[in-house]
This record gives structure tokens, C-alpha cells and sequence, in this order.
């Protein structure tokens, strides 16, 4: 586990914590297994991640996509965002977000 947030987990976090996105309740590197997730919402077995330029190499892709079949055989949908999409597209990872949550509206 990290100590530090990245500049986008600070942003991000600040529109999930304290239920404020729909009333879902999401917890900050969140142990799930062998794993510790950037954001995990249990209610509805949600993970955000959130990628830099280390996710975007082959042996980063290939950890990537183990690790997100090991979420998804434990019934765990990922859905993954770049640091430079929170940071610059906020309004569009949050409506994404909404999608997956299945709230399919965004909070204003």
C-alpha cells in the first residue's frame, strides 16, 4: 500500500469519499486478496483503478489483465481510468463511473 496519493487519486477521491457520489460507500486502497485496489465500492462489487504510464508497458499490461481476471472470477467489475483523464476529464470519468454503478445519471 501506498502512503502518498497520485495528484488524480487525490481528485478523484475527493468527488467518492464520504458517499458522496450517489450515496455508495467506497473505500481508498482497499485489500481484496493478493491485491490492494485504488477504490472499491463492496455494495456493488466496483473497482476503480487508476493508471499511469507504468500500466501502458507489456509487463504492465499483462499484470493488468491478471489482475483483473482474478477480480472478475471473485465477481468484481474493474473499470479503469488514465491519471490524465481524472485529472483533465473529470465530468467524463464521473459519468462513466455513474454507467458502471449503475445510478445511469450524473451528480451535478
Amino acid at each position: 500500500m501506498r502512503r502518498n496519493q497520485t495528484d488524480a487519486e487525490k481528485a478523484l477521491w475527493a468527488r467518492l469519499r464520504n458517499k458522496q457520489f450517489f450515496g455508495l460507500k467506497f473505500f481508498r486502497q482497499y485489500s481484496f486478496g493478493r491485491y490492494i485496489l485504488d477504490f472499491y465500492c463492496p455494495e456493488n462489487k466496483l473497482a476503480v483503478e487508476l493508471d499511469g504510464g507504468q500500466h501502458n508497458v507489456p509487463e504492465g499490461r499483462s499484470y493488468d489483465a491478471e489482475r483483473t481476471a482474478y477480480l472478475n472470477a471473485h465477481g468484481v467489475e474493474v473499470v479503469r481510468f488514465w491519471n490524465n483523464e481524472v485529472l483533465c476529464e473529470m465530468e467524463g470519468v464521473l459519468e462513466r463511473l455513474s454507467q458502471k454503478a449503475n445510478t445511469g445519471v450524473i451528480q451535478g
